[in-house]
């Protein structure tokens, strides 16, 4: 009998608590929170020229799919006359 008293305590040992519970939520969030302060975020001026940067390939990339489909919609247009 005291094999299987033995057995039960090495198999509640082995069981991984709920990622759900509250105590593992709590961790996670401490543990999300230390990582946060950890971020080195680019200062303004950095910032603001990658900004630009993404509005000029923005508006690059409009005015070449509106160009595409400016030619293509006039291609289909004339073969299906």
């Amino acid at each position: 009998m005291a094999a299987q008293d033995k057995k039960k305590k090495s198999d509640k040992s082995l069981e991984q608590p709920s990622k759900f519970a509250p105590a593992q939520i709590s961790q996670f969030v401490t543990e999300v929170k230390a990582e946060f302060f950890k971020v080195v975020w680019p200062d303004r001026k950095v910032t603001m020229g990658l900004t630009g940067i993404v509005i000029v390939f923005a508006f690059v990339a409009a005015l070449y799919l509106g160009a595409v489909d400016l030619v293509l919609g006039k291609l289909v247009s004339s073969i299906l006359r």
